[in-house]
């Protein structure tokens, strides 16, 4: 069964290589195209619609989802 809160550390795994700032859809696009699994896409489709300027700021919102 997959977990339905994926942690930030799986999450960081598919931004690899985002350019910051970014927008969530950017943000979720790019974790698509690197592979990322629904639960963490679904996570990632639920932060703030906001520009983000870089990893942490994303684990932030990633945790508070």
């Amino acid at each position: 069964m997959a977990d339905p809160n994926p942690n930030p550390i799986q999450m960081q795994k598919y931004l690899g290589g985002m350019d910051y700032p970014a927008g969530r859809d950017e943000i979720v696009e790019h974790a698509r195209e690197k592979g990322a699994d629904d639960d963490v896409l679904r996570h990632l489709q639920a932060i703030p619609d906001r520009q983000y300027d870089g990893p942490n700021a994303v684990s932030k919102e990633f945790s508070d989802a």
